[in-house]
């Protein structure tokens, strides 16, 4: 592990850069594209279009398609095949990002550059410089459950991993967060060990070791942390008698870890002892996190959208310890930086860095006049507050007026450039004929419902959603993976209330003249979301960019096997 002093990044100058850039997003957003369009303009598919060298915000939309990954797959794989040529960049694409995989059940090959590398770290500064401002960290370490799947070959013999893997695997993304104090406790080869859970393991013990030292623990997504600490409480014992005997547990096999951790593991009785009355004194592992590591300042990670299920656990285990929400973008690229850190997750907005691509808005809602024709997109300081929008991204890497199919809400501006809020993925719905339920939708049904199961001081774990049609009529079906033994009256109660709870005025009036069927709720056993994780672990998904798929669709048939093969219990709703 490199131990030496670096420079740090000086947060008022980040600042300073960053209120300077969106007092005047039109201007930016205008030399923008013109910037990306002078860079690739030679591109064989921009050349397709007739585009002729028009840099100018007009002629793009003229004569630039509105796109989907549908339409440009096909020259994305070209490149990934070997085409060296100028498809979609002037520059050759080298890297390839692999998408989760997790919404339609297989990854997405999507183009990767320095320039996106470059995207990453500027949205990376800007929230540490805002987010130090308001909680500032000393020299120290953190406790970052980074997880690397593997670097894979294209057919042409470009790099590909998924987007996190990228970054981790980058010597320019390992120098850049040093100097924002993100000096992981862990040795690298933790980071890129062949297997998650001997890497999490380690993770956790490197974290015990330095407990004094870490100021804030740190993942992807709130997902990976409340898996790390749901892991603590099965192997803490574990862990202790590794510390105190200065010997690491058999589990761990893989030599280059085993390796690196010899380094770093010395026997300390001490610090076991301590380790092991703090954890038996908690009550239930409430404020786990405060109490293993004394120094923490907060906790960091991706926790708006799918990950808010996740919250109430994380807090749990948190206590009294701040949540703080990462920064908005996706494989295809970063939006926003989260600059009002001191807001909670659920409340998170992201501001717009109106230099790190080009950014248009396709209307959506009441405000919507013609409902047959898709409204016109608006640019990004033409947003109205309030209203939600879909985002459509042009980027640095060969992405052009590509649907990003995430719903966002306008919630303020910051300067002249607009603070969003995510609220749902667009293509993720429950829908049978003129019902529309979104992932949103689901989530807040589902955790009307689960208020029943905390009332019996039971906890929902994980839960997923399919539209049933091999019945007449098709109906809703929520998975549920429960801890604890609810009776049969409190489930059924819960399949009720998830009935109940899809306020949908489409759903209401077709459930109450049996348009569609009622509700079923299959209670999966213990593990079954794990076993979907390691599903995607062996596709090559790397555990920190991971998402449990919340609607499954007809294609993600693997998926959707592992759910139906592990439930235990079935109920309907009598609610209509």
């Amino acid at each position: 592990m490199l131990e030496k002093k670096m420079e740090k990044i000086n947060i008022d100058k980040v600042i300073e850069e960053f209120e300077a850039i969106t007092k005047d997003a039109e201007r930016v957003q205008i030399e923008t594209l013109k910037k990306i369009l002078e860079e690739n303009g030679c591109a064989e598919y921009l050349q397709n279009l007739g585009l002729n060298g028009r840099t100018d915000p007009e002629s793009f939309r003229d004569y630039v398609p509105i796109v989907t990954h549908k339409e440009l797959e096909p020259y994305i794989q070209r490149i990934a095949d070997g085409d060296s040529s100028s498809v979609l960049t002037r520059k050759p694409i080298t890297t390839i990002s692999l998408s989760s995989g997790t919404t339609q059940g297989k990854p997405k090959y999507l183009p990767f550059n320095d320039d996106l590398m470059e995207n990453t770290l500027q949205i990376y500064r800007t929230s540490f410089a805002f987010r130090n401002r308001e909680f500032p960290t000393v020299d120290g370490k953190a406790l970052l459950f980074n997880f690397s799947s593997k670097q894979s070959r294209t057919k042409g013999g470009l790099a590909a991993g998924t987007a996190t893997t990228n970054l981790f695997r980058s010597s320019c993304y390992k120098n850049a967060v040093r100097t924002m104090q993100f000096i992981c406790c862990s040795p690298d080869e933790v980071i890129f060990g062949s297997d998650f859970h001997q890497s999490l393991y380690c993770h956790l013990l490197c974290g015990l070791i330095v407990r004094e030292e870490i100021q804030f623990v740190f993942s992807t997504f709130a997902h990976s942390i409340v898996l790390a600490f749901r892991t603590f409480e099965q192997v803490w014992e574990e862990l202790c008698d590794n510390i105190r005997d200065g010997m690491l547990s058999s589990r761990v096999t893989d030599p280059s870890i085993r390796n690196a951790m010899s380094q770093v593991l010395k026997p300390n009785f001490e610090l076991a002892q301590l380790i092991h009355k703090k954890c038996s004194g908690l009550s239930n592992w409430y404020g786990l996190i405060p109490e293993l590591f004394p120094n923490v300042k907060y906790v960091y990670g991706i926790m708006t959208g799918s990950m808010e299920p996740y919250l109430k656990k994380l807090r749990h285990y948190a206590g009294d310890i701040p949540l703080l929400s990462a920064d908005y973008g996706a494989t295809e690229g970063w939006i926003g930086a989260n600059v009002n850190p001191k807001l909670s997750p659920e409340s998170a907005t992201f501001a717009v860095l109106p230099n790190i691509g080009y950014f248009e808005f396709i209307p959506l809602g009441d405000n919507v006049e013609n409902i047959y024709t898709e409204p016109k997109p608006v640019g990004l300081t033409e947003v109205k507050i309030g209203e939600e929008y879909e985002i459509i991204v042009t980027n640095f890497a060969g992405l052009y007026r590509y649907r990003l199919g995430d719903v966002v809400k306008v919630m303020g501006y910051h300067n002249s450039t607009p603070e969003l809020k995510f609220v749902y993925r667009r293509s993720l719905l429950l829908t049978i004929n003129i019902d529309k339920n979104t992932e949103k939708d689901l989530q807040l049904s589902v955790e009307e419902a689960a208020r029943l199961l905390a009332e019996e001081k039971l906890e929902l774990v994980d839960f997923s959603s399919i539209v049933d049609l091999s019945t007449d009529p098709g109906h809703y079906v929520i998975f549920w993976e429960i801890n604890g033994e609810p009776t049969e009256e409190v489930l059924q109660e819960c399949c009720n209330c998830l009935d109940r709870s899809f306020l949908d005025a489409g759903y209401i009036s077709s459930r109450k003249i049996n348009a569609i069927g009622p509700l079923e709720l299959r209670v999966v056993r213990r593990g079954t979301f794990q076993k979907i994780l390691y599903h995607y672990l062996g596709l090559g998904a790397a555990v920190s960019q991971f998402k449990t798929p919340r609607c499954i669709g007809p294609t993600n048939n693997v998926v959707l096997q592992i759910l139906s093969s592990n439930v235990a219990k079935t109920y309907r709703s009598n609610a209509f």
